[in-house]
């Protein structure tokens, strides 16, 4: 350790009590970690989930104080000695000193304040002698830094008012507000579609050039901190397993862990493996002609789909990718008739739904069915898994209760998980088995087609593999038709036969998949592409000016 470091951590261990049922002991999250960063560097802390890299984050700004966790080691930030401080000299450091960007804008945001207003209270609270005036000023000139238009007016804002990328800006300008040394950044991109990713990687190695903090950047895509840090710190249940220049862990990894990391990568230039092979059947499922979908009425109506026409064969994957705000989800849901079209037609096996009263749509329920973005949310949380995935057996009525238990735990079997686990709830799983749960859910009343919501987007990597995995073998055993809606456009590219591409509600390019990711003919699609993180190191001097700082 030296005294030059602006972060310097030494045998970090952060324990949690076991909890009911799991003993008396403690659950290790970090265990024995250490590494320094020097003044301007950068270092991107990557691992599986539950590998403790959040932990780790919110350990460097004493974040676990009052949690019940037992912080043992030493953590040195910017010359404050984080685990002997007392809560004034901590406030101190949160915000002035050192900054957090956290993982869920939305969630940290106060929803009845506007933008600018919270910003300028961090500022006033490092900065007692500003006036009020002064805050302000303060808040518009970092929400203008970071890209946000007409700054002023937006200051004014609340959250919901702003897009996803906004919202991290927002965030980003409220870490920088007192011009801290160090940005600690937790999944800072971890829901935002390529472009807006993109960007924001952007926008925090300008300002690293430009004021000289230091990044610790915690991810799960190690194709995100490829281009973005200058360092690799590989975490695997608590502990360092890697670290070294982020070329070498790219170029030669040296333990089977972070060599199974980046084999789980998906790659945008890869193309799939085992395209649907014809079966005999090609019938057409679903055939949706200029669908569209209004929200609002009179001059404020927003069409978020306008004019889209598709066809779905059984057995075949049809990819669906674009921005943020492009259509995408309003397709998906009036596809399975959870959004009413406000016009165009919508056929299933040639019958006309796209009018039909929930009364008659009773009949299509079991055929037509949809995995949610976030497992949480469409999860009844006082409910256990079991009953959540017998919901739609019992709608049915055609299986007796016995033989609905029977269904349900060959449905947790069959998509991996375990069958006695019927009765445990929700948040007693890791996202990635929520996510079975949602899968064996859908899959409960047998359907023709499933459409999929970004059911990977919140996944670490090698999580991610294993639910495309799954579906690749579920569609294969079962003969189902899949739509595959996600803003990551290699993930896209494992799973599909067609791709759609979508902006500003319509279809912008279709195709055979293969034939769109390497052969695109529309800009939009090339820059979706081109905005694409690979998981290899940048070269060269230009990427040398990309990733390090003046004073790295």
């Amino acid at each position: 350790m030296t005294n030059r470091s602006l972060v310097a951590v030494d045998g970090l261990t952060v324990a949690f009590p076991a909890g009911p049922g799991a003993g008396d002991g403690l659950v290790r999250a970090v265990d024995g970690l250490s590494f320094t960063l020097p003044p301007g560097g950068s270092l991107g802390i990557v691992g599986e989930s539950g590998s403790g890299k959040s932990t780790a984050a919110y350990a460097l700004l004493g974040l676990h104080r009052g949690t019940g966790a037992h912080v043992t080691g030493s953590v040195t930030v910017a010359g404050h000695d984080v685990t002997a401080a007392g809560e004034a000299e901590l406030r101190r450091l949160r915000g002035g000193a050192a900054a957090m960007v956290f993982q869920d804008p939305l969630s940290s945001l106060d929803p009845y304040q506007a933008v600018g207003d919270q910003i300028a209270e961090v500022y006033r609270v490092h900065r007692k002698d500003a006036s009020r005036r002064a805050a302000r000023a303060r808040a518009t000139e970092v929400l203008d830094r970071v890209g946000i238009p007409d700054a002023a007016r937006r200051a004014r804002s609340r959250p919901h008012e702003f897009s996803g990328g906004m919202r991290q800006r927002a965030l980003i300008a409220m870490a920088l507000a007192c011009e801290p040394r160090l940005l600690v950044a937790d999944e800072p991109t971890t829901a935002l579609d390529v472009t807006v990713q993109a960007q924001i990687l952007g926008l925090l190695r300008e300002l690293r050039a430009e004021t000289g903090m230091g990044l610790i950047l915690v991810t799960h895509d190690l194709g995100v901190a490829a281009g973005s840090v200058d360092e690799l710190l590989v975490m695997k249940d608590g502990r360092a397993v890697e670290h070294a220049p982020v070329h070498e862990v790219l170029d030669a990894p040296r333990e089977t862990y972070t060599r199974d990391l980046l084999a789980a990568v998906p790659r945008v230039n890869v193309r799939r493996e085992g395209i649907r092979t014809p079966t005999g059947d090609d019938t057409v499922l679903l055939e949706a002609a200029g669908l569209r979908r209004e929200f609002g009425r009179g001059k404020r109506a927003v069409t978020a789909v306008d004019g889209v026409s598709l066809t779905v064969r059984a057995g075949e994957t049809v990819g669906v990718v674009g921005e943020s705000g492009s259509g995408k989800t309003t397709l998906g849901r009036m596809l399975v008739r959870l959004l009413e079209p406000t016009g165009g037609e919508l056929r299933y096996r040639g019958r006309d739904i796209g009018g039909l009263k929930e009364r008659e749509l009773r009949s299509f329920r079991s055929e037509l069915q949809m995995v949610f973005q976030d497992p949480v949310s469409s999860l009844n949380p006082r409910r256990s898994i079991g009953e959540s995935i017998a919901d739609p057996l019992r709608a049915a009525g055609k299986l007796g209760e016995a033989q609905i238990t029977a269904r349900v735990r060959e449905l947790l079997e069959r998509v991996g998980l375990d069958p006695g686990s019927y009765h445990r709830y929700p948040h007693e799983f890791s996202g990635g088995q929520r996510q079975r749960v949602g899968i064996a859910r859908a899959l409960a009343p047998e359907p023709k087609l499933i459409v999929c919501d970004e059911p990977v987007s919140a996944l670490d990597v090698t999580t991610q593999a294993q639910v495309v995995r799954l579906l690749g073998e579920l569609q294969r055993d079962l003969g189902l038709a899949l739509v595959f809606i996600a803003h990551d456009l290699a993930v896209v590219r494992q799973v599909s036969d067609r791709l759609i591409v979508m902006r500003g509600g319509k279809i912008v390019e279709e195709g055979p998949a293969d034939a769109v990711y390497e052969r695109p003919r529309h800009a939009y699609t090339q820059g979706l592409l081109a905005a694409v993180p690979v998981p290899e190191a940048p070269r060269g001097p230009a990427a040398d000016t990309a990733r390090r700082s003046p004073a790295a």
